[in-house]
């Protein structure tokens, strides 16, 4: 840890004298190496304790023209220790979305830019436009054994899957993990995120079922009519409809709820028990 903090701190010294300063750009990445090449990106509860200056700020472009992922990932290492007034953010998403077209991107690396998504959440990535941030989200591939905190996570996705550009470009792996993370995860969720009744109705007319399968599971534990308001009436429609465009939905949906209800110790809500009932009537009418 010692050695990562005055590697640091070298960097800072590099930055404000590169002046006087042969091959200072060297010298900066040389520096960034020593003092993160050896940590552990998965080892989250040892942390050193660096300090950000003025001067870090000048590593952007030199680490970032380099091209060189592991250079990259040292930097982002670094900016994922705590937050500080003096790193700028939005100077490395602008960068980080379009690198999956001409970096590769080792499995340090991936990781390092998974947790530099997850450092800056969702608010993070607005300036950069939401179809350059599922682009790179897709790139990633993210999955639960990637995620440092999958609260976090479970917040990101339902705030990118609810704006009309996330809902239509992220691929259906991010729909099956958000059904993961609000299965497993809601209990101990912040409730926190609105919901956005239009996801439910261009889900619908896009004819997008796979992705509304994911939705129903979704908004059922996160917000069932008896807690939110939202009407019961709606969601019927919608999985009804669902059921006659895909069958095997309602099957998949009872797994959900009774995973759901095993891990949170609560009761599948009753709105939900009287659709089964509906659907059940529903699939023996339409039985020859």
């Amino acid at each position: 840890m010692c050695l990562t903090e005055i590697a640091y701190d070298w960097c800072s010294v590099i930055c404000e004298n590169r002046q006087s300063l042969k091959d200072w750009e060297g010298l900066l990445l040389a520096s960034l190496e020593i003092g993160f090449r050896h940590l552990d990106p998965q080892d989250i509860d040892t942390v050193p304790m660096l300090t950000h200056t003025e001067h870090h700020p000048e590593m952007v472009d030199v680490v970032f023209k380099s091209q060189k992922s592991e250079a990259i990932a040292d930097l982002l290492h670094a900016w994922t220790m705590g937050y500080s007034p003096f790193i700028p953010l939005s100077a490395c998403t602008e960068r980080l979305v379009c690198l999956h077209d001409s970096v590769l991107f080792s499995s340090r690396f991936r990781l390092l830019v998974i947790r530099f998504v997850e450092f800056i959440g969702y608010e993070g990535f607005k300036g950069v436009g939401m179809e350059r941030f599922v682009g790179l989200l897709d790139h990633l591939h993210v999955t639960v054994e990637d995620m440092g905190d999958p609260h976090e996570w479970l917040r990101l996705l339902l705030q990118t899957l609810q704006t009309s550009e996330g809902a239509q470009h992220l691929s259906h792996w991010y729909w099956e993990l958000l059904v993961e993370l609000t299965i497993s995860w809601a209990r101990w969720f912040r409730h926190d995120v609105t919901y956005n009744p239009q996801i439910m109705t261009s889900l619908t007319k896009a004819h997008e079922w796979s992705k509304l399968e994911c939705w129903m599971g979704t908004v059922w534990i996160l917000w069932p009519p008896e807690d939110d308001g939202i009407t019961e009436e709606d969601l019927g429609h919608s999985i009804l409809l669902l059921f006659r465009q895909r069958p095997g939905a309602f099957e998949k949906l009872e797994q959900w709820m009774e995973r759901w209800s095993q891990i949170s110790n609560k009761s599948i809500p009753e709105s939900f028990q009287r659709i089964c009932k509906q659907v059940q009537e529903l699939a023996q009418r339409d039985t020859p």
